[in-house]
């Protein structure tokens, strides 16, 4: 008898095509309000879950009482209680490496359109307000040859790093749990404390792991520490920020800009005073998001869930 999967996101047609080659599957391209009992139902007799975003926490997994493997399509995995997890036996999985490319895409170009004005003077123009005139109203800052300080310099974050330093001649500051020597020699990169981060750069990018110890890492202390034409850039998670101290440090001109691909809830609020604020570019936490890296992310995590259940060990066990 074939192992039971359940799909519960969105996923390419080759994706389910392979699955089906080896198992039992339930496929829910969109899950709401009027298939969830049907989700839940399915779970009952689940071996393996594949997906993304979804909380995975004790009342969930109640329902899923054979399954052997979670494989989250994505890095990071904020939404899966690993403790809980681990009680039961169940394996966690992820999907690094694909999309490390395409999110630094996105994250260095949010940092570009944050200090030319894009989005502000794409509005600006289509408006009508354009009367040919360029005065420095309408002025950005140069991203070149200035300092970006990044905050986790994983594989992600080196991916920025080396557009940061090949493309536009930056100097890279950079604060992480640990030294990385490969980033220091392959960028210049120099390794230095938060404080230190802080109080120099130009451009403060943060791309670290949602965590307990890492939420709201950056709070009111952190920006009134920056420049005042500090430009701050989310590309990790919307928790790892004190909104509220962010919208303060915004409204007071601690700092000049925001880009934002994260935020505390999502989908925002609509009231959020971020969206109302032109020195604020948002994104939709869309970082790995193109049709070629998501087919990725989902062909990796399908090759994930099929060697946990055929009793092999996956490329990308969550430790």
């Amino acid at each position: 008898m074939k192992k039971k999967v359940v799909i519960y996101r969105e996923v390419p047609e080759k994706v389910v095509n392979t699955l089906m080659k080896n198992f039992e599957v339930s496929y829910f391209k969109n899950l709401h309000t009027n298939n969830y009992d049907e989700f839940i139902k399915e779970l009952q007799h689940a071996d393996g879950l594949l997906g993304a975003s979804m909380k995975m926490d004790k009342e969930l997994l109640d329902h899923a009482p054979q399954l052997k493997v979670i494989s989250n399509i994505s890095v990071g995995y904020d939404n899966l209680d690993l403790e809980e997890l681990k009680n039961r036996g169940i394996i966690a999985t992820n999907t690094p490496g694909v999309l490390n490319d395409t999110t630094a895409d996105t994250i260095f170009g949010l940092l570009l359109a944050t200090a030319r004005r894009m989005t502000e003077l794409d509005h600006y123009v289509k408006s009508g307000n354009w009367n040919g005139s360029k005065n420095e109203d309408l002025f950005g800052v140069d991203v070149h040859h200035k300092k970006l300080g990044i905050i986790g310099m994983g594989s992600i974050g080196q991916a920025i790093a080396k557009r940061a330093h090949f493309g536009f001649d930056m100097e890279i500051l950079y604060y992480n749990r640990s030294r990385k020597k490969e980033a220091e020699e392959a960028f210049s990169a120099t390794y230095c404390s938060l404080d230190e981060l802080l109080t120099q750069s130009d451009f403060v990018c943060l791309m670290i792991p949602h965590t307990p110890e890492t939420e709201k890492m950056i709070g009111e202390r952190d920006f009134q520490l920056m420049k005042n034409s500090a430009i701050f850039i989310n590309g990790s998670r919307g928790k790892n920020v004190d909104e509220r101290a962010l919208i303060k440090a915004l409204q007071q001109k601690w700092i000049l800009r925001a880009g934002l691909d994260v935020f505390e809830h999502e989908p925002v609020e609509k009231d959020n005073p971020l969206l109302t604020m032109p020195n604020v570019v948002t994104l939709p936490h869309i970082g790995s998001a193109t049709k070629e890296t998501r087919e990725k992310m989902a062909m990796l995590a399908a090759e994930n869930l099929s060697k946990a259940l055929d009793g092999e060990t996956p490329p990308n066990i969550i430790r």
